[in-house]
């Protein structure tokens, strides 16, 4: 079994920061990609931002520039940096991990996903 434990979100003022933490744990014999994705009410779940186990970074449009991913590869474990947050950041930002669990055969690949944690941004 493989466990997403989320942290970090909370209310907080326009303008203001975050830093979201997601630590992957059980068992896994190699991490790939790892997320973070976010759903407001009323709309899909939209990603965010994701990381290479490289580190190579891909965006969204609308968080580029305030948003930073990273990883802790010792930890198994992503972050996410937020910065200049505004309303239309409110949403439960959810991590999302691409590994294998007992060897690097296909049958091994799963995707998990953490619980979710919620962002508010007040003005």
């Amino acid at each position: 079994q493989v466990q997403l434990v989320e942290s970090g979100g909370g209310l907080v003022q326009t303008g203001g920061s975050l830093r979201l933490s997601c630590a992957a744990s059980g068992t896994i014999f190699r991490l790939n990609a790892m997320a973070w994705y976010r759903q407001a009410p009323g709309n899909q779940r939209e990603l965010v931002a994701e990381i290479t186990s490289g580190g190579s970074t891909n965006y969204s449009d609308s968080v580029k520039g305030r948003f930073t991913i990273s990883r802790d590869n010792a930890k198994d474990t992503v972050y996410l940096q937020m910065n200049s947050l505004n309303a239309e950041d409110t949403a439960v930002y959810y991590c999302k991990a691409d590994l294998f669990t007992h060897s690097l055969a296909r049958s091994s690949r799963s995707y998990y996903w953490g619980q979710g944690t919620q962002v508010t941004v007040s003005s």
